[in-house]
């Protein structure tokens, strides 16, 4: 009795579309079908469907219904304009140019030794790379680091900043530099999987010591 309630109790999740309705994953996977063929350069890489995810979210949840209908189209809009801006990330010929992932870490990393010099330090005594952790950061804009409401308040503060991408970088500095003590106290195992696995914080202060970190060390043009 208590496997068949339990299993009545999530049947309503997994009842079949009405006709004519089709599933969230299919409305994304056509956006992202559609714009690998569009541009073939690119193509489809891992981890984009992090990256529309959200924003599908938003426009499909809009309370007018008006403006819900046209969620694919919009979503499929603004995805290819955020592409046009980072998809030099997601290049693998650009991997070790500046415009590319190599130069956003590089970047990444000669801020916090910037701005923390002892932290710096010891990231390389202890062999903790970027790739280990920003890779992920930057590629998906944070958006496996945190819940949808914090990141949808991190994504409004990175795309009304006119140097949005390098914002991210202050962002994900101001991530590590939060977390200092215990990254400085653990061992590299330790200190990976707490930048693997980033722990709830205040977005507010985060958001916050970023601006700071921009206002005192500014990146230079990459």
């Amino acid at each position: 009795m208590k496997s068949t309630a339990k299993y009545s109790s999530l049947e309503k999740y997994y009842l079949p579309l009405k006709e004519g309705e089709e599933a969230h994953w299919e409305v994304v996977e056509r956006i992202l079908f559609v714009h690998a063929k569009c541009n073939k350069g690119i193509g489809y890489v891992q981890g984009m469907n992090e990256v529309i995810g959200p924003l599908y979210y938003v426009f499909f949840q809009h309370p007018d219904v008006r403006w819900k209908e046209h969620a694919e189209a919009d979503t499929s809009f603004c995805f290819s304009a955020l592409m046009a801006e980072i998809g030099d990330v997601f290049t693998k010929k650009l991997d070790s140019a500046h415009l590319g992932i190599g130069g956003a870490m590089r970047s990444l990393m000669q801020l916090l030794k910037d701005k923390d010099p002892v932290l710096s330090k010891n990231f390389v005594k202890k062999g903790v790379e970027p790739q280990f952790f920003g890779f992920r950061w930057i590629t998906l804009l944070l958006s496996q680091e945190f819940l949808l409401p914090e990141l949808m308040r991190i994504w409004d503060s990175l795309f009304a900043d006119a140097n949005r991408f390098d914002f991210l970088l202050y962002m994900c500095c101001s991530m590590i530099i939060s977390v200092r003590e215990k990254l400085i106290a653990g061992d590299f195992a330790e200190a990976v999987k707490l930048l693997q696995h980033y722990p709830p914080l205040d977005i507010h202060k985060l958001l916050c010591n970023a601006e700071e970190i921009r206002r005192f060390h500014p990146l230079k043009k990459r």
